[in-house]
C-alpha cells in the first residue's frame, strides 16, 4: 500500500524514557547490558538444546523457538531505545516507526500462541504420559509453531494495513522509546475508531483466547496431580509446570495491560511495554534455565565440550 498519506508529517520524535541526559547515560549503560545478556542468554539456550540430543524432545523443542522469539522481540525494540538514549536526534521516520509496530505485534502475537502452545505440551506430558509420544509428534509440533508465527504475522498484518492510512499531521512527539500502535492513535489526524476497534478486538480474541486455552491446559493439569498419590510424583510434575507459568505471567499481565488499557501517557505504560518487550526476554532463559534440572545438566555438558575443545 502507498504510503503517500504520510507527507504532513515525516518522522516523529520519541521522547523516550527520560530527558535528564544524567538519566539517560544511567538507562544506556542498563539497557544496553539487559541486551547484551539477554541475546546471550537466549542464544545459550538455542545452542544448548541444539547440540544436547536428551533435550530433542517436544518441550524443548517449543522453548527453543521462544529463544529465538525472545532474541526478535528483544531486538525489535532494544536497539533503537539504546540510540534514543544516546543520541541528539530522537526521531524515527513514519515508515520504519510502523515497520517496528508491525514486528513487535507479529512477535508479540507468536509469543502469546506458542505459550499457549507449551501449556498444551504439559497438558499432554502429565495427563497423558503414555500416549505422550503420539500425541506430541514432529510433525505436530512443527505444526503448531507454524500456526503460532502464522496467526502473529495475520494479526499484525491486519492492523498495520490499517495504520498505514493514517494522516500524522498533529503533534509528531511520541511519549515512548519505541513507536507501538496505540501511541499512534492521539497523533493521527483521520478516523481511528476502525483501527481502535479492530485492535481491541484482535487483542481480546488473541489474547484471551490463548489465555482460555492455557487456564483450561492447567486446570486439567491440576486436576490430574491433585489425584495422584506419589507426593514426589506430585512435586515433580508441579515442578515441570512452574517455569512455563512464570514466563506467562511475565508476558501476559504486562501485554494486555498495555494494548487493552487505553493510552494515557502516563509512566506505567512505559513500565508495562519495558517490562514485556525488556525484561521478560531476558528473564525467560534465566527462569528455564535455573527452573530446570535437566537444562542445567545439558549447559554444563555443553560447555565443558567447548572448554575442552
Amino acid at each position: 500500500m502507498a504510503l503517500g498519506n504520510h507527507s504532513t508529517i515525516a518522522e516523529f520524535t520519541l521522547l523516550g524514557l527520560s530527558a535528564d541526559p544524567h538519566v539517560q547515560a544511567l538507562s544506556f549503560v542498563l539497557f544496553l547490558a539487559i541486551y547484551l545478556l539477554t541475546l546471550l542468554g537466549n542464544l545459550t539456550m538455542m545452542l544448548v538444546i541444539r547440540t544436547n540430543s536428551r533435550l530433542h524432545t517436544p518441550m524443548y523443542f517449543f522453548l527453543s523457538h521462544l529463544s529465538f522469539l525472545d532474541f526478535c522481540f528483544s531486538s525489535a525494540t532494544v536497539p533503537k531505545m539504546l540510540e534514543i538514549l544516546l543520541s541528539q536526534k530522537k526521531t524515527v521516520s513514519v515508515e520504519a516507526c510502523l515497520a517496528q509496530v508491525f514486528f513487535v505485534f507479529d512477535l508479540g502475537g507468536t509469543e502469546a500462541c506458542l505459550l499457549s502452545v507449551m501449556a498444551y505440551d504439559r497438558y499432554a506430558a502429565i495427563c497423558h504420559p503414555l500416549l505422550y509420544g503420539q500425541k506430541m509428534s514432529n510433525q505436530l509440533c512443527k505444526g503448531l509453531v507454524l500456526g503460532s508465527w502464522s496467526l502473529g504475522f495475520l494479526d499484525a498484518f491486519i492492523n498495520i494495513l490499517l495504520a498505514m492510512d493514517f494522516d500524522f499531521c498533529r503533534d509528531q512527539f511520541i511519549p515512548h522509546y519505541s513507536c507501538e500502535l496505540p501511541s499512534l492513535f492521539p497523533l493521527s489526524c483521520s478516523d481511528v475508531s476502525t483501527s481502535f476497534t479492530i485492535l481491541l478486538c484482535s487483542s481480546l480474541l488473541h489474547g484471551l483466547g490463548t489465555c482460555f486455552l492455557i487456564i483450561l491446559s492447567y486446570t486439567l493439569i491440576v486436576s490430574t496431580i491433585l489425584s495422584i498419590s506419589s507426593s514426589s510424583y506430585r512435586s515433580k510434575a508441579f515442578s515441570t509446570c512452574s517455569s512455563h507459568l512464570t514466563a506467562v505471567l511475565l508476558f501476559y499481565c504486562s501485554a494486555f495491560l498495555r494494548y487493552i488499557v487505553p493510552t494515557s501517557g502516563s509512566p506505567l505504560e512505559l513500565i508495562f511495554s519495558v517490562q514485556y518487550s525488556v525484561i521478560t526476554p531476558l528473564m525467560n532463559p534465566l527462569i528455564y534455565s535455573l527452573k530446570n534440572n535437566e537444562v542445567k545438566a545439558a549447559m554444563k555438558r555443553t560447555f565443558r565440550k567447548y572448554l575442552h575443545c
